[in-house]
């Protein structure tokens, strides 16, 4: 029998090289893939690895290269534009499929491909960076806590900056407004549509919704039907993403996110010295119908290296063997544990606030 083999899709770009440099740093051997050889050569040779030159177009294009890879971490986003073909390529191929997305979108089309991938023996698990392993594992103590929950708000504080690739999804997410999930539906909000104080754990701070991807899998991992996200920001940020608000239809211009994107391009992930410091606070809450909270909070290293080390965590699980296929989130695939054993994370405290 041979070992079973990996393959990191996007190796070139910010945190795909990230990723892989660690994986080779434990031992790994994954292949390594993207569009461009001219970037993905150099590096492959430099981890004397293997690779394959594809983009992500059509599936049936997309299988051929698979033959063989046991695993796909998918790592090029905007994942909007590429994840539904790779998933269908991994059913087809029988390749276990993971992704470092936080887009509603793709998680929602994921768990829509549920029974296919059931059938096939696939395990689908979008989001296992940083988007959204910590609010997920979270979400999993907190309705662990207070089982008849009806209400979850999760959230983090980090001051990781962006990558090119996380800046490209964010300019597309704009135009899309808030989300919010209400009585078990996605809803669409106005940007910042909820402010409110929140201790993500380094102490209160002014907060607003987003739009991140628990909004989608807290539901399926929790089943809590009132879902909202929060981050923190300064009263004048709040009131800036507010007024987006009035201009929010021309955000999705095709000439304006083509503008923005070019903007977003240029963005510069921080290097190590700026990740070591940006340390990142998370936190979740409860409330039942009887007005019973509970709250969690944890601690954990800035979110490229949460991404980094969850997503290798995972894909080694996957390697080592799989259970059912199906579309997963993190903490069901992997166990809400998952997020005190990755580097820099303490333990996750959960009290009656």
């Amino acid at each position: 029998m041979t070992n079973p083999v990996f393959m990191i899709y996007g190796a070139y770009g910010y945190t795909g090289e990230l990723i892989a440099r660690q994986a080779v740093a434990q031992g790994l051997s994954p292949v390594l893939a993207g569009r461009s050889e001219d970037q993905l050569k150099p590096l492959a040779d430099s981890l004397g690895l293997g690779y394959r030159v594809f983009a992500m177009r059509e599936a049936g294009d997309i299988a051929p290269y698979l033959d063989g890879i046991d695993v796909l971490l998918h790592c090029a986003g905007p994942f909007s534009a590429t994840a539904p073909q790779a998933i269908a390529a991994c059913i087809r191929s029988q390749t276990h499929y993971l992704d470092i997305t936080g887009e509603i979108n793709v998680f929602e089309h994921a768990f829509g491909r549920h029974e296919h991938a059931a059938q096939a023996g696939v395990v689908l698990c979008s989001g296992v960076g940083f988007d959204v392993v910590p609010t997920d594992c979270i979400a999993a103590y907190l309705i662990e806590a207070l089982p008849d929950a009806a209400e979850l708000a999760l959230g983090f504080d980090s001051r990781s900056g962006f990558s090119p690739g996380t800046a490209k999804t964010s300019v597309e997410g704009l135009a899309d407004g808030g989300k919010i999930r209400r009585n078990g539906r996605i809803t669409t909000v106005p940007l910042a549509a909820s402010v409110r104080e929140i201790d993500f754990g380094n102490g209160a701070k002014q907060a607003m919704t987003i739009p991140w991807g628990d909004v989608s899998t807290a539901w399926h991992t929790t089943g809590i039907s009132d879902i909202e996200v929060y981050m923190p920001m300064s009263p004048k940020r709040i009131k800036q993403v507010q007024r987006l608000n009035w201009v929010r239809p021309l955000l999705g211009l095709a000439p304006v996110q083509s503008f923005l994107k070019s903007r977003a391009a240029r963005v510069a992930g921080p290097d190590e010295t700026k990740r070591e410091k940006a340390t990142t606070h998370v936190w979740g809450e409860v409330v039942n119908d009887r007005g019973e909270h509970r709250v969690a909070r944890v601690h954990v290293a800035n979110g490229y290296e949460v991404t980094i080390h969850a997503s290798l965590a995972i894909a080694e699980q996957l390697l080592a063997g799989a259970p059912a296929g199906g579309a997963y989130t993190p903490s069901r695939l992997a166990g809400k544990e998952l997020v005190e054993r990755l580097p820099g994370s303490g333990r996750v405290e959960i009290s009656e606030e």
